[in-house]
């Protein structure tokens, strides 16, 4: 006896995505253009699909919950996005559910699949995507889920997911940021990458060598270490130990984010070596808890609150996949001079 047809089979026949097609089969107020909704009911009335009414009664009153999954709280970055995710959220009258993954791929998906069977109103992922292709399918395929059973999502990082997403301008950020150092009459720079499977880091190394080719000088040592403070003070060790050989000459330091940055200096600090005088130090973000900072960090700026607050509002949105650019600004400080 033939199975009956399922939303994924209608999907698949339309030629359209799981969500798209759900909008148009369970009654969900988010409009579909005619001509995909035309293409949806002529498939499913080939396939003699049968509506599921439950999915239908999820599409039409979803919950007031929004689910925030990030990656590190304890990292400024991330607390700054999610005080305006949950701020701009509760201007919706919705509240807000966090799960924390730790920069674990698979956590992420889990929580996604949780919050799908908590039958939330929307999702917002914060944090960047990984060099791992078969996670990426498995995480959107989940999303997909999600959005089939009537909920929206959207992400801050990398558009991979085939959500609306808010993209941080890594790569001409760091481009932006070398071009401004080797300004100041740096020509020989270190970089400490955080981890080479984390695409944000991946984009803001390459970003930071194409500026320097850029400007003519030549590629950078590149220090590899996790994407936190110790990370940061671990990776500048590593430079210090190689003064007298493959870092002989290195004048300035490029941490790929701020709390990298952080860790240098403390390590910097610890062996005796004066920031700026003797070597310059640069990060990325602008996090809040530079304001305290000695010497003041020289980074590059993103809107950390407006993407938060921007991604709930391409969650709740009728409209999408869309990618929206957070632009990044270069912001010079105390922790770098001008060189002869």
């Amino acid at each position: 006896m033939p199975r009956d047809a399922t939303l994924e089979d209608v999907a698949r026949h339309a030629g359209v995505s799981l969500a798209t097609a759900s909008r148009v089969l369970n009654g969900s107020t988010r409009q579909v253009g005619r001509a995909l909704r035309e293409r949806v009911e002529r498939a499913a009335a080939e396939l003699g699909y049968t509506t599921n009414r439950a999915a239908q009664a999820l599409a039409r009153s979803a919950s007031d919950i929004l689910g925030l999954v990030v990656h590190d709280l304890s990292d400024p970055y991330f607390a700054v996005v999610a005080n305006a995710v949950v701020r701009e959220s509760e201007r919706h009258g919705l509240s807000v559910m966090v799960g924390t993954t730790f920069r674990d791929p698979e956590a992420e998906i889990g929580y996604v699949a949780t919050l799908r069977a908590q039958r939330v109103r929307a999702i917002v992922l914060a944090g960047s995507r990984i060099a791992d292709e078969t996670v990426t399918e498995r995480l959107r395929a989940e999303i997909d889920r999600f959005q089939g059973g009537g909920g929206r999502a959207a992400l801050i990082g990398q558009d991979l997911l085939g959500v609306d997403t808010v993209v941080p301008d890594n790569r001409a950020g760091a481009y932006e940021l070398a071009r401004a150092l080797a300004g100041l009459g740096h020509t020989r720079f270190a970089v400490l990458t955080g981890p080479s499977f984390l695409l944000t880091a991946v984009d803001r190394v390459e970003g930071f060598t194409a500026g320097l080719a850029a400007a003519g000088l030549p590629e950078p040592l590149l220090i590899p270490g996790p994407f936190d403070r110790d990370g940061g003070y671990l990776a500048a060790e590593r430079l210090l130990a190689l003064r007298d050989t493959t870092a002989a000459g290195v004048t300035c330091v490029f941490a790929v984010n701020d709390v990298m940055a952080v860790g240098a200096l403390a390590a910097l600090r610890a062996h005796g070596v004066a920031v700026p005088e003797q070597i310059s130090v640069a990060g990325f973000d602008d996090i809040p808890t530079l304001r305290d900072l000695t010497p003041s960090l020289t980074t590059v700026r993103l809107p950390l609150a407006d993407m938060g607050r921007r991604a709930v509002e391409l969650a709740l949105a009728t409209t999408g996949p869309a990618a929206e650019p957070a632009t990044a600004e270069v912001v010079l400080r105390e922790s770098t001079r001008r060189v002869s």
